[in-house]
C-alpha cells in the first residue's frame, strides 16, 4: 500500500513532468503577434528590455540608432536656431531659411515614416514565413489530407525552374479559375447537403459542375493577396473581406442589370447594401481570404507546379476553349429562359433549337436558387 509521502512524490513529479514539457511547447511555438509588440513596449521602458532579446542586432538597426542620434542633434541645433529667430529684429528677412528648414524636416519625416513602415512589414513578414513553414512541418491531424506547404517554399521551386505557372501569371491564373469554378461546387454541395439534407445544384454554367463565381473570386482573391501570401494573417482577413465584397456585389449587380435575375439576396440580413453583401458574409470572406492565401492557394499552386510545362500550357488553352464555349451556350439558355418566363417567343430556328436543348425543367435543375426579378 502507497504511504502518503509516495503518492505526494509521485504527484509532484507528475506536475514537474506536466510543466516540463509545457515549457518544451512555449519553446519552440510559432512567434506571434505579441512577441513583436512586447519589444516594443521594453524599448518604450528601458527597464522592461530583456538583454538576451537584443543579442541580435542587424545594421539596419545600428543605422537606425544612429539616424535617432541625428535627429537629436538636428532638434539641438533648431533649438539655437528658434532662439535666432526670437532675437531677430527682422523676422520676416528669415522666411526663405525657414520654408527650406520646414521642407527639409517634412522630407526627412516622409523617408523616416517610409523606412519605418518598411521594418514593420519586415518584422511581420519574417514571422510569418517562420509560422507557416513552422506549420507545415508539423505532423497533420488528417493524414490523407497532410499539412498545406508554406508559400514560402512554393516560390522558391518555382524560382529555382522555369515552369509555366511561375510567380503571379496568365496562366496561373486562369488555372486557378478553373480548379475554383470546380472547387466551390463542390464545397457548396457538401454544405447544402449537411445543412439541408439534400443535394442541390450550384453550377453556373450549363455544362459540368462549374460555377464562374467561384473561380473569378479564386482567382481575384489570389490577385490582391498574392503579394501579401508571406505576410501575417490579419493582412489575408482585411484584403480578403474587401476583395470578396466587391466581387460578390460586382456580380449581383451585372447579373441584375444584365439577366434580370438574382441568385442570392441579404435584405433580411443586418448591415446589407442593397441585399448584395452584407458584414457577416464579408466576415466571412475575410476568413476565407486566410484560407485561401495560407491553405488553399499553397496546395493549388504544389498542384499545378507538378503539371509539365510543355502539357500545362496546352491543358489551359484547351480548358478555356471549354469554358468559354460553355459561358457562351449559358448565357445564350438563360437569355431564352428569360424571354420563356416573360411571354417572348423564339424568333427564328435558332431560338427554337436552344428552347429544345434547354427547357425550363433543366434549366431549374442548373440554377436552382435562381430568382427572376
Amino acid at each position: 500500500m502507497k504511504t502518503s509521502e509516495e503518492k505526494l512524490r509521485r504527484r509532484q513529479e507528475k506536475q514537474e513532468k506536466r510543466a516540463a514539457e509545457k515549457r518544451k511547447k512555449e519553446k519552440s511555438r510559432a512567434i506571434r503577434a505579441r512577441e513583436l509588440v512586447v519589444p516594443v513596449l521594453r524599448d518604450a521602458v528601458p527597464l522592461l528590455r530583456d538583454p538576451e532579446q537584443e543579442k541580435l542586432v542587424l545594421p539596419f538597426e545600428r543605422e537606425a540608432d544612429r539616424i535617432s542620434a541625428s535627429l537629436e542633434d538636428g532638434m539641438a541645433e533648431m533649438k539655437a536656431f528658434y532662439v535666432r529667430l526670437a532675437e531677430s529684429d527682422a523676422p520676416e528677412e528669415m522666411r526663405d531659411e525657414v520654408l527650406g528648414r520646414a521642407l527639409s524636416w517634412r522630407r526627412s519625416g516622409d523617408r523616416l515614416a517610409a523606412a519605418s513602415l518598411r521594418s514593420y512589414e519586415a518584422a511581420d513578414e519574417v514571422s510569418a514565413r517562420f509560422n507557416d513553414l513552422t506549420k507545415a512541418r508539423k505532423k497533420s491531424r488528417l493524414p490523407v489530407i497532410g499539412r498545406a506547404p508554406a508559400n514560402a517554399v512554393i516560390d522558391l521551386e518555382e524560382e529555382q525552374g522555369n515552369h509555366f505557372a511561375k510567380g503571379l501569371n496568365l496562366y496561373k491564373l486562369l488555372m486557378i479559375l478553373y480548379i475554383g469554378s470546380f472547387a466551390g461546387v463542390v464545397v457548396e454541395l457538401i454544405w447544402c447537403f449537411l445543412r439541408h439534407g439534400y443535394l442541390e445544384s450550384r453550377a453556373g454554367l450549363v455544362y459540368g459542375p462549374f460555377n464562374l463565381l467561384y473561380g473569378v473570386g479564386a482567382a481575384a482573391l489570389t490577385v490582391f493577396l498574392y503579394r501579401y501570401r508571406n505576410r501575417g494573417r490579419w493582412l489575408s482577413f482585411l484584403v480578403g473581406m474587401a476583395v470578396g465584397s466587391a466581387v460578390e456585389y460586382a456580380c449581383s449587380w451585372a447579373q441584375e442589370t444584365f439577366l434580370g435575375s438574382r441568385s442570392w439576396d441579404y435584405s433580411e440580413m443586418p448591415f446589407n447594401l442593397n441585399g448584395r453583401i452584407c458584414l457577416e458574409y464579408s466576415v466571412f470572406w475575410g476568413f476565407l481570404g486566410i484560407l485561401w492565401m495560407k491553405n488553399l492557394y499553397p496546395r493549388m499552386a504544389a498542384v499545378i507546379i507538378r503539371i509539365p510545362d510543355k502539357w500545362g500550357r496546352i491543358l489551359t488553352w484547351a480548358l478555356f476553349a471549354f469554358f468559354l464555349f460553355d459561358a457562351v451556350v449559358s448565357l445564350l439558355a438563360v437569355m431564352r429562359w428569360h424571354g420563356r418566363v416573360t411571354g417572348v417567343g423564339a424568333s427564328n430556328a435558332f431560338w427554337r433549337f436552344v428552347d429544345l436543348r434547354f427547357p425550363d425543367e433543366r434549366m431549374q435543375r442548373i440554377y436552382a436558387n435562381l430568382v427572376w426579378s
